[in-house]
């Protein structure tokens, strides 16, 4: 987990671990937009926020 100026930040995989999914559903989450992320590097990573990710779970139990 990278810590920056805008929070925590998470892997796709870190967040399927988190969450108990699989990598591509959370990728999945992020394309739809139910979870918001950011493109790092230059091969485009994702990103999620610990915040982001924590707002998602608290309107999706």
């Amino acid at each position: 987990m990278a810590i920056n100026e805008i929070g925590p930040m998470l892997t796709a995989t870190e967040v399927a671990d988190m969450l108990h999914l699989h990598v591509n559903t959370v990728k999945r989450l992020g394309d739809r937009g139910e979870i918001p992320f950011y493109r790092v590097c230059k091969r485009g990573d994702r990103r999620f926020r610990l915040d982001d990710v924590m707002k998602f779970l608290s309107t999706n139990r």
